[in-house]
């Protein structure tokens, strides 16, 4: 048995299967493979038995989403390490080799994540993953590469192995007894930061997370949900509270709390202005939801990856920051002194 599987989460995206998993067989020789559907009515599954044989097919009986989609498949999964990958990433020759020897060469980490670059534009980093990712002090995430909505071209500047606060999702490389002991992905977020929720659980048994840029994968972004529907303003509003509610103590929260809501009503104003007016209202909507979800977090929780247990130790990669001032005023974050693995 191969001691890793790269597991592609789908959903109604065999336009992004016939271009992405050619290349994922041919450069991925040391893996099993396997398609995780989320009930896609597309004819995903029939192109991918006709056309790919050796890929192993999880059909999921609804759209169980990111999460939960993950959890249930990795329960059948028997391998030591778990490739996350979205449908609409192309892979590089030898991008999966780096990935492992960082893994077995650092054992203090469980997750590593790649370079990840613009599918659309590849001499620049992508949005949602770059060379690594972080949080300010008020949970806003951001990455190497990718402050706000500014994407930096790749030049080198980023060519380290080092320890980041979370992996993208999109390209993810996780020990599955790590993801197992901490109960996996939280099901409640459905999609959207889950990863960084997770990661930030990681850290809590002392795990680290690790930035491999030996390792190169292109993303196109948005292959499910582009960046102007409303439901990806909604559950990222509303998970990034949850994972704050989960992972901070209390006080320091309910300081959290006060400001976050102050900056959140100047993004629905920045969205109003834009007249884009759903997404100004899903800003608010986000806050209901999280607030009538607080009770399952305190009262009735029964999933590990639901627990309310504020994190203790020491965790790298949360700066003491406003990102969002950081990225009007164009100002330096990242030096050259970042810890190298």
């Amino acid at each position: 048995m191969k001691k890793i599987t790269i597991a592609i989460i789908n959903w109604n995206g065999i336009g992004w299967l016939k271009k992405t998993l050619p290349k994922i067989i041919e450069y991925s020789k040391e893996a099993n493979i396997v398609l995780i559907d989320n009930n896609s009515d597309d004819k995903s599954i029939p192109f991918t038995k006709k056309n790919f044989k050796k890929i192993k097919i999880i059909n999921n009986e609804k759209n169980y989403g990111f999460a939960k989609g993950y959890n249930k498949a990795i329960k059948e999964i028997k391998s030591k390490y778990i490739l996350l990958l979205n449908n609409d990433v192309l892979v590089t020759k030898n991008w999966l080799k780096p990935l492992i020897t960082f893994l077995e060469s650092n054992k203090k980490f469980s997750v590593v994540q790649p370079k990840i670059k613009d599918l659309n534009n590849k001499k620049y980093f992508e949005y949602s993953g770059a060379a690594g990712g972080f949080i300010d002090f008020f949970g806003i995430p951001f990455c190497r590469g990718r402050i706000g909505n500014k994407v930096e071209k790749d030049t080198g500047q980023y060519n380290d192995s080092s320890e980041i606060f979370w992996g993208s999702g999109s390209c993810l490389l996780i020990k599955i007894d790590t993801f197992k002991k901490i109960g996996g992905f939280d099901e409640n977020f459905f999609m959207h930061q889950e990863e960084i929720d997770l990661c930030w659980r990681i850290q809590g048994i002392g795990q680290k997370i690790g930035y491999c840029s030996k390792s190169t994968v292109y993303h196109h972004g948005g292959g499910t949900l582009t960046k102007w529907n409303y439901k990806k303003t909604f559950y990222n509003h509303r998970n990034n509270l949850l994972m704050l509610f989960k992972n901070l103590k209390i006080s320091d929260f309910m300081l959290i709390i006060i400001n976050r809501f102050l900056i959140d009503v100047l993004i629905s104003f920045y969205y109003l202005i834009k007249l884009n007016f759903i997404h100004s209202i899903m800003v608010y909507i986000a806050y209901f939801s999280f607030f009538f979800m607080i009770p399952k977090y305190l009262f009735i929780n029964k999933k590990k990856s639901e627990i309310r247990n504020p994190i203790q130790c020491e965790v790298k990669g949360r700066y003491n920051i406003n990102i969002i001032l950081i990225s009007i005023f164009r100002l330096e974050i990242f030096k050259k002194n970042n810890r190298k693995c």
